[in-house]
């Protein structure tokens, strides 16, 4: 079939539904297993770099390995015309980003059923030796009977595999790092776990806990301050909620839960009765490991040497070392705020010059110009998370709108939401009032629309046989696209339906017709050919009288708009 686009010549792609850093999502159907599925293909311009590929081939190990409800599923991965892909799970549904910033905080029942469902699935990574690295809402798809899926496993790696580029440690959102990640540490099952409070705490309070213009700004925080306690923000939140958050975001690694198995048996008792009591979980500094133990013990045995006269100039000279160790430290803390800043910087979290700009007029613009223009004022489109809609106007391809809207000041690093057009539709018609019956309305569908499926169903109303009343599936007024499948139910009023009169048989022709027009049904009257016949069989013969009619007496007949009776005579 011509304008299909098939993949290893199984896969045909219905729509492009986002975009990534490293590859482009598409909608497709498994034309073998006759099911929905996402795509992921590596973009063209690093199917030949070595990183990407092997970042790529990663993503694809990590995520075959896990078998999960609330993972994604991954069906298929391979090479199609020299371009990788990864044939995965699709997903209807929200980001649990989405559904928080539409909803604000989260009933705590819901936070807790989800919380539940996603350590049980980061604890069977985890077991794999996968650790996800990147955990946020925006990567948490919410489908329509409560049950989530964790998506994007493209930054996700087995413990103690290779690392791929320098900033490979520190990647992930700013907002949902832990603070030894920020310090350039290794991730670990406690640095997914940190991610995982958070998440906790964002449904539970509706916004992040660290907030500043700049994402270097958040990773001190997240460093430097007491972590917020949600019961400030949302009082209903019970306080063993509010301690599972503390132990998850504890600053210290060692002070966090051992293992999401841990997190998720806390999860499952916060809302019980007999914990509704329990005091608000505090941590003391953690305790120093061995050999600051030992160093620390052997300091504060040696006895404080009193100063004596004769050591002034001395004493003078330990001050003034002092006073050069103060530097020394400022010095050593700003060399790791500039790493900080770097890091974040090389993976394009943070930038320098003006903090807000204004979102630029890209309604009408393809997706691909429209980046360029976003990029050049510090802006990024959510190429993931977009709404396709027909038009009456703009052809497929082209943006309808942008979320903030255009001229609006926004923060440089802002991800702009925007509504693509899918082609140009047209209005579908209200056939409940263009006074045709069913049968002209399906030819006229038939014409129009050669995809519809159109089912009929007959409803009174007192209008005229046949006519349309009112349709289902699709609303008048709906754009429509007249080339796509759809289905609509058309209501019409039934037609008349009659036994045919058995006394119409030797009836006088015109009697017999009248008797049937008046029980409304339309009527035609044919004579039989006599030529041929013996002037013994003329005379036998009943003259201008029905002698047969179609469809026969006794017999059910239904008057549609293009049928008749036939009544027969000689």
């Amino acid at each position: 079939m011509t304008g299909r686009n098939v993949i290893a010549n199984r896969y045909e792609v219905v729509q492009h539904i986002g975009k990534g850093g490293m590859a482009d999502v598409f909608k497709a159907v498994d034309t073998i297993l006759n099911r929905e599925v996402a795509i992921k293909i590596l973009r063209a311009d690093l199917s030949t770099d070595a990183v990407s590929i092997l970042r790529f081939e990663r993503e694809a190990q990590a995520a075959t390995a896990l078998a999960h409800p609330n993972i994604v599923e991954i069906y298929d991965v391979g090479d199609y015309k020299g371009h990788h892909f990864i044939v995965m799970e699709y997903v209807p549904g929200r980001t649990l980003k989405q559904v928080i910033r539409s909803r604000g905080p989260l009933l705590n029942e819901e936070a807790v059923d989800i919380m539940k469902q996603l350590t049980s699935a980061v604890a069977e990574a985890h077991s794999r030796n996968i650790i996800h690295r990147d955990i946020k809402p925006q990567n948490v798809i919410v489908k329509a009977d409560g049950s989530v899926k964790i998506l994007d496993f493209g930054i996700a790696m087995a413990k103690g595999s290779m690392q791929l580029t320098q900033a490979n440690n520190v990647m992930g959102s700013v907002h949902y790092l832990a603070p030894e990640l920020a310090k350039g540490d290794s991730a670990s099952p406690q640095s997914d776990i940190y991610a995982l409070g958070i998440v906790l705490y964002e449904m539970l309070a509706g916004d992040v806990p660290f907030k500043a213009d700049q994402a270097v700004q958040v990773a001190l925080k997240h460093m430097r301050e007491p972590f917020p306690r949600v019961r400030e923000i949302n009082p209903t939140v019970p306080q063993p909620i509010e301690n599972i958050i503390m132990r998850a975001t504890a600053k210290d690694p060692r002070q966090r839960y051992e293992s999401c198995v841990q997190m998720y048996r806390d999860l499952q008792t916060c809302l019980n009765p007999e914990r509704a009591n329990e005091a608000p979980l505090v941590f003391e500094d953690p305790a120093p490991r061995n050999n600051e133990r030992k160093q620390t013990s052997h300091q504060s045995a040696r006895p404080k040497p009193q100063p004596q006269p004769a050591e002034e100039e001395q004493q003078n000279d330990g001050n003034g070392e002092k006073s050069h160790l103060g530097a020394i430290i400022a010095a050593v803390a700003g060399v790791i705020l500039i790493g900080i800043a770097a890091t974040l910087y090389m993976m394009g979290i943070i930038s320098f010059g003006p903090k807000t700009v204004l979102v630029p007029d890209i309604e009408g613009l393809t997706k691909e110009e429209a980046r360029v223009i976003c990029e050049e004022r510090g802006l990024s489109l959510d190429e993931v998370n977009i709404t396709y809609e027909l038009t009456e106007n703009l052809e497929n391809g082209r943006i309808i709108s942008v979320s903030p809207e255009f001229n609006t000041e926004v923060e440089k690093g802002t991800i702009l939401t925007i509504t693509v057009s899918s082609g140009i539709g047209e209005r579908m018609e209200n056939f409940g009032n263009m006074q045709m019956t069913v049968g002209q309305v399906q030819e006229y569908i038939a014409e129009k629309y050669p995809l519809m499926r159109v089912t009929i169903q007959e409803e009174e109303t007192g209008v005229s046989p046949g006519m349309v009343i009112r349709q289902e599936g699709i609303e008048p007024g709906t754009l429509y696209n007249p080339a796509a499948t759809g289905e609509l139910t058309l209501y019409y009023q039934p037609y008349l339906s009659v036994t045919i009169p058995d006394d119409i048989i030797d009836k006088p022709l015109n009697e017999a017709k009248q008797q049937l027009e008046s029980m409304g049904l339309r009527v035609d009257v044919r004579n039989r050919d006599t030529s041929g016949m013996s002037q013994s069989e003329l005379d036998g013969l009943k003259w201008g009288v029905v002698i047969s009619s179609d469809p026969s007496p006794g017999s059910t007949y239904v008057q549609r708009e293009n049928n008749y009776i036939v009544l027969y005579y000689y």
